[in-house]
């Protein structure tokens, strides 16, 4: 590994800054020879948390690249835990990479994805799940799954994780010593106290382990579809979930031909929207390949809203859409409350559990809109602050956890061996080790940070 490295930290584009930054033990040397303090001050002699104004260089014949900030932090006060120069220069593309290719010029190495916090974990800055959470922090779409990153960021998991792993030691110790030790006349622990115990962490991973999907939805989003006959006012929806007019609007029935798709948070959660052609039977050929889109949507949607006219009675077309949303997760959207009733919403209610009547073309209902869709994903009440899993490698550390504490009660229920229960006790151990980095291997780290981007 490189011993001091540098790379732009900030996206690429332009912009009103951009932040080039420089890690490692050389990190004040090297940004001492390219910037020149307005102060006349040696950059290399600031202390920690310093800014200082001046001029970035060519290191080579001192030509004036760009006017910058430099911001200093000596270990083990920074990021990374060593030795860090940001230098905050113009956002101009071609700016940002003359003040990076100085940084490198006069030595640094150039920065791999991720490095940054790779340093950070290997000094001990934060563990493997935290980690984790700065790339969930970054690319978090919606407040929820921002907070829910900062959470995990914070150590909420790791404290959480933390708690089992110690109270899990506790017990493989003492049923180590009594087994190992006879003589010593160490007090025995009843299969009772040992049950209760293991019991406990039981339901701890189990609900960790219950609030991942909802996490996913918060942090991921919902592939969702509108869907619905001719007419029923799918557009108009869009357009209200959107705040734009994203989708044509008319009384002509198949307008929409093509599926027209949007992002938008509502409930809490980030819903990937795709409006589709009305579903009816047709034998407009453009209009007929709408159609089997929107069907093939529908087979792949994780929420479905499904729109009703409120005006008019239930058709064929309507009782299929029903139908295909029984046992699913949706949304009936019972559009047109300003008009006067004509549907009989019995066969919704049977099949369609959550429902909200709206008039998607003044917005009336918007808030029981809301109410429904987060009931419907099971986001409503959502604690973002709670001790969160937030990546497939998390979960499996703690399925394997989960598992190997319900093999520790499975052993003692069966009046198995105190040595085979601690084998499982063990395992339950590695596996959350595992989770937090304290056992994880070269590469179960090197893919955690596969998945970062350069400059972070």
């Amino acid at each position: 590994m490189a011993d001091t490295i540098a790379a732009v930290a900030t996206p690429a584009g332009e912009g009103s800054i951009s932040v080039v930054r420089i890690s490692g033990s050389r990190a004040r040397e090297i940004a001492s020879l390219i910037f020149r303090a307005s102060s006349g001050r040696p950059l290399s002699e600031a202390s920690g948390y310093t800014a200082m104004h001046g001029m970035v260089c060519d290191p080579a014949d001192g030509t004036p690249v760009d006017e910058a900030v430099a911001l200093i932090f000596r270990a083990p006060h920074s990021y990374t835990g060593e030795d860090v120069v940001e230098l905050s220069c113009h956002g101009g593309q071609a700016v940002t990479r003359g003040v990076l290719r100085c940084a490198l010029d006069a030595g640094a190495s150039p920065a791999q994805a991720g490095e940054f916090t790779r340093r950070a974990f290997l000094n001990g800055k934060m563990d493997l799940a935290q980690a984790e959470s700065v790339m969930q922090l970054i690319s978090a779409q919606g407040q929820a799954a921002a907070r829910a990153a900062l959470g995990t960021l914070g150590g909420r998991l790791s404290r959480e994780i933390g708690s089992v792993r110690d109270r899990l030691i506790a017990l493989a110790a003492h049923l180590a010593a009594f087994a190992d030790y006879p003589e010593e006349e160490i007090p025995a622990l009843s299969p009772q106290e040992a049950l209760l115990t293991l019991e406990d962490l039981l339901t701890e991973l189990d609900r960790l382990l219950d609030r991942f999907d909802t996490g996913r939805l918060i942090r991921e989003g919902v592939p969702t579809v509108i869907a619905g006959r001719p007419n029923v006012g799918k557009s108009a929806l869009m357009n209200l979930l959107s705040g734009e007019e994203r989708s044509i609007v008319t009384d002509i029935a198949g307008t929409t031909r093509d599926i027209v798709e949007e992002t938008v948070q509502t409930a809490g959660v980030t819903l990937r929207l795709a409006d589709t052609a009305g579903l009816r039977e047709t034998s407009d050929p453009v209009e007929r390949i709408g159609v089997d889109r929107a069907r093939g949507r529908l087979e792949a949607a994780q929420l479905i809203l499904a729109v009703f006219d409120r005006s008019r009675p239930l058709d064929a077309e309507d009782l299929r859409l029903i139908d295909f949303c029984a046992g699913r997760t949706a949304v009936a959207v019972i559009n047109k409350s300003d008009l006067a009733p004509a549907i009989d919403l019995t066969p919704i209610r049977e099949k369609i559990p959550h429902r909200a009547e709206i008039c998607a073309t003044d917005g009336t209902g918007a808030d029981a809109l809301e109410q429904a869709i987060a009931q419907a994903l099971g986001t409503a009440g959502f604690d973002a602050s709670a001790p969160l899993l937030i990546s497939d490698r998390q979960r499996d550390c703690c399925l394997r956890a989960r598992d190997a504490v319900r093999d520790s009660l499975d052993a003692l229920t069966n009046g198995v061996t105190l040595d085979a229960v601690t084998v499982c006790i063990q395992d339950a151990l590695s596996a959350l080790m595992e989770l937090t980095g304290e056992r994880a291997g070269d590469a179960v780290v090197d893919a955690v940070f596969s998945k970062f981007c350069v400059g972070k």
